[in-house]
């Protein structure tokens, strides 16, 4: 049957976007290097034509540089075309890339709203209502309980303004009554010093006077400090 009828052949995908200007721009490189190719050879005849003097050799190298020119301005022309081409694949590329990005936000868009929808069922305001309330009983009912807890024992409360100034008044007066010495206070005046020759039973310190014997007089003075006097010389006539 199928040497009868023949095979039916695979056709070939279609060319992408992106294949078609794979392939236009690769044309224009051919172009673009013949042209350069072609401005040489123009370059080569017109320093022929000014070494040369008028006439036929002259006349037959402008012919030449003549056909050249007018390939280069067909290649330039197909460079052109080329150039439009790809510019227009270019735009529909673009468009057709930000078809496929506009797709795929949908797409997100669609499924983020889904998922959006399935919490939404699964978390109520009344519920989050409900449970502020209640977060705020708990913390009054804290702060009662920490209120309670730092109360004072034994503490009287029933202190009036007559009762502070009667207290400060009395203060004052305890305060008078230790200010003694022309009025340096008793914790400010200096201690007393206590008498130790007294507490460990010293004898007395010598007074500076000596005794003088019975019979003998006290034939010398004492001066200013106690301290026997010096006798002085008597002259004799």
């Amino acid at each position: 049957m199928k040497r009868v009828f023949g095979v039916k052949k695979n056709k070939d995908p279609p060319p992408s976007i992106q294949d078609a200007n794979d392939r236009i721009t690769k044309r224009g490189d051919t172009v673009d290097e013949k042209i350069k190719k072609l401005d040489v050879e123009l370059s080569r005849y017109k320093e022929q034509i000014k070494k040369t003097r008028p006439g036929p050799a002259q006349e037959a190298i402008k012919a030449r540089a003549m056909r050249v020119l007018k390939q280069k301005r067909m290649y330039e022309g197909q460079r052109d075309m080329l150039y439009n081409q790809t510019f227009n694949l270019d735009q529909v590329q673009f468009a057709s890339e930000g078809i496929k990005d506009a797709q795929q936000t949908m797409s997100a868009l669609k499924t983020a709203n889904k998922e959006l929808k399935g919490m939404m069922k699964t978390v109520k305001i009344q519920d989050i209502d409900n449970l502020q309330d209640e977060m705020m009983d708990l913390m009054d009912v804290s702060h009662e309980i920490q209120e309670t807890l730092g109360r004072s024992y034994n503490v009287p409360d029933d202190i009036d303004e007559e009762d502070l100034m009667g207290e400060l008044d009395a203060l004052e007066a305890d305060m008078g009554n230790e200010t003694e010495s022309d009025g340096v206070p008793s914790y400010l005046q200096p201690d007393k010093e206590s008498d130790l020759d007294a507490e460990l039973n010293l004898p007395s310190a010598p007074s500076g006077q000596t005794a003088v014997p019975p019979g003998r007089s006290n034939a010398q003075a004492e001066d200013e400090l106690g301290l026997p006097a010096v006798p002085r010389a008597s002259l004799r006539g």
